[in-house]
């Protein structure tokens, strides 16, 4: 095993299995990039089997309460963590804030000049007739983000017809990143996570209500594997992974 997948397993002090169990993982598409890297080690180091499914938080949460099968949901938004614990659907006492992150916006393409972003920002006049690439903002979290800040910024009103609303943050990134749209607004590790856009600005952080991924182990996930899943996001392997991939790490 690579040294990670080493240090991984002598963290969880787990033997490798002799049979493997599966853990299936809901997870927003923003941590793709750095949840795959994680889930390989975990692997690795366990031999139990990942099989993740990404998606926007609300369209994950809204499946988990219609019955889909998963283990482990991480969301990139408190609100939809909290329906699904409404319903009764986390396993008592396990749940936890995982991860925060920073709201920017990108333009497609490299070496593209930064701006400030604040209320004398001329975003429409940045757009030239073109679209800004964001997440569902009634849904999903990124747009909710994106809209918020926006708003609190006095910069919605001008913007809001020129925005091109996407299933999810990747989504949007992608869209940026295909020069389909010129701008977009999505989680700093999801641009970090593009060679074809750069990231020009930061939205302030009090402009928009604090990014936090809450992580839950769900009712009925109780072998193995799903405790050491769960255990492991919060790891001090865990938080190497992500804080390399840009994720801030809430104690």
């Amino acid at each position: 095993m690579r040294p990670i997948a080493l240090a991984l397993a002598a963290a969880l002090i787990l033997p490798r299995p002799a049979a493997a169990d599966q853990v299936v993982v809901f997870a927003a598409a923003s941590m793709k990039t750095a949840l795959d890297a994680f889930a390989a080690e975990f692997a690795a180091a366990t031999g139990h089997s990942i099989t993740i499914s990404y998606g926007g938080s609300s369209q994950l949460a809204k499946q988990i309460i219609a019955g889909a099968p998963a283990d482990i949901f991480v969301s990139a938004s408190v609100p939809w963590m909290d329906q699904v614990e409404a319903e009764g659907l986390i396993a008592p006492g396990a749940r936890r804030d995982l991860l925060g992150n920073t709201l920017v916006l990108v333009a497609h393409g490299r070496g593209v000049p930064a701006v400030s972003i604040g209320p004398d920002l001329d975003l429409a006049g940045r757009l030239a007739g073109g679209r800004l690439a964001m997440a569902l903002v009634d849904s999903v979290p990124a747009g909710q983000y994106g809209k918020a800040a926006l708003d609190q910024l006095g910069l919605w009103d001008d913007v809001a017809p020129l925005v091109a609303q996407a299933d999810n943050v990747r989504a949007a990134l992608a869209l940026v990143a295909a020069g389909e749209a010129p701008l977009g607004i999505v989680y700093a590790t999801d641009a970090a996570a593009s060679d074809n856009v750069t990231r020009v600005g930061t939205f302030p952080a009090e402009s928009h209500p604090a990014i936090v991924f809450p992580a839950a182990r769900l009712a009925g996930a109780d072998d193995a594997a799903d405790f050491a899943f769960y255990e492991a996001l919060s790891s001090e392997v865990g938080d190497a992974t992500f804080a390399a991939h840009g994720f801030v790490i809430i104690d």
